[in-house]
């Protein structure tokens, strides 16, 4: 739901008599966002979303970077995209979560679908005695003779 649509929504239900604790859970949003939108004029509320579509974007300086890699490897994650601009760009400050929209907005935008690939297993026959080994790399806590752990 667009945040217009989200506007006239919330100013319908308060003119219907519901209140705001009953607006934020029937719409799925904190009570904060229903006090912020009731506040808002329809020309304020106009203003604001215009703005927010206008707004640059941290990443939009490595916009052309991010989209050569999701070119040149469309399997890539956006954790991998995050670890390369980090090693790329070390005084770069950006959180994992913003890389992860950055780069669903890309893939959107230049129409580059993530592309996942199927392990193929199939079973083998066991093998001779003593020609396979298992190893478990558990963890166990065992008291020293001092009584630490």
């Amino acid at each position: 739901m667009d945040k217009w649509e989200m506007y006239m929504k919330i100013k319908q239900l308060k003119e219907q008599g519901f209140k705001i604790r009953r607006i934020a859970r029937k719409l799925g949003i904190s009570r904060t966002t229903v006090y912020k939108y009731l506040e808002k004029s329809p020309e304020e509320m106009a203003l604001w979303e215009a703005s927010t579509k206008t707004r640059t974007k941290k990443l939009d300086a490595y916009e052309m970077i991010i989209h050569t890699w999701l070119s040149e490897n469309p399997d890539v994650s956006s954790a991998q995209i995050h670890d390369w601009l980090m090693e790329h760009y070390p005084k770069l400050i950006v959180g994992e979560s913003t890389v992860r929209s950055y780069v669903k907005e890309l893939r959107e935008k230049y129409a580059i679908p993530k592309e996942t690939h199927q392990r193929v297993y199939q079973a083998i026959p066991d093998p001779p005695m003593g020609q396979q080994a298992q190893v478990d790399f558990g963890k166990t806590n065992q008291k020293t003779p001092q009584g630490k752990w």
